[in-house]
């Protein structure tokens, strides 16, 4: 009885215990609350994914000012961000130096940005990239050699870059899960050929 007793004791206790042992995300350090607030104070923003989830989003596309290097430099400094946001700003290729070594990224937006095939050097090791967003940009097929070890990509906007049918085959039988999106590719109308000749009157 006594031994009966002490067994139903002992799973009362772990039965308490384990649903203290959840895992709750470790606090922010200095240098990452220091980065975080560097960002805000440059115009940009960074927030939480969701109460219960502290990955973080960070967007630079709403910004009244032009973006700079200085702007980029704190993402390496932060943990968890997952969704990153340059959609119509002036992104060189020599500021995308900043974002490699942000490998927790899993959405990235780039379009309508100044990016070319020289800066998706700097996107080759972002493995957990799911969604790439090159809308507006003078990316080429050379530039899409880049991404060819992105396993995890679902979704690339290709619209309005200079990616030939041929580039986007080389890609998909590379990465045969990655939906590409190359928009409405409006064909060159025919113009009408007009009579030279004169209507009889």
């Amino acid at each position: 009885m006594i031994k009966r007793i002490s067994f139903v004791v002992l799973l009362f206790l772990v039965g308490v215990r384990l649903p203290a042992q959840e895992k709750t995300p470790p606090p922010r350090s200095d240098t990452e609350k220091k980065a975080l607030a560097k960002i805000q104070q440059l115009g940009a923003f960074a927030m939480e994914l969701a109460q219960n989830d502290p990955r973080l989003e960070v967007s630079y596309h709403l910004m009244d000012k032009e973006i700079t290097v200085e702007h980029l430099a704190p993402l390496k400094e932060l943990k968890g961000v997952v969704h990153l946001n340059l959609r119509g700003r002036a992104v060189t290729d020599a500021m995308l130096a900043q974002v490699k070594e942000v490998t927790s990224l899993t959405r990235l937006h780039l379009e309508k940005t100044k990016v070319t095939d020289k800066g998706l050097v700097n996107l080759k090791g972002l493995a957990n990239l799911e969604y790439l967003n090159l809308y507006g940009t003078d990316v080429t097929d050379a530039g899409l050699a880049n991404l060819e070890g992105m396993k995890k990509l679902k979704s690339l906007y290709l619209w309005q870059t200079k990616v030939t049918d041929a580039g986007v085959a080389k890609l998909k039988k590379a990465l045969p899960q990655v939906e590409i999106i190359r928009g409405f590719e409006e064909k060159p109308k025919e113009t009408s050929k007009v009579d030279p000749k004169k209507p009889a009157k």
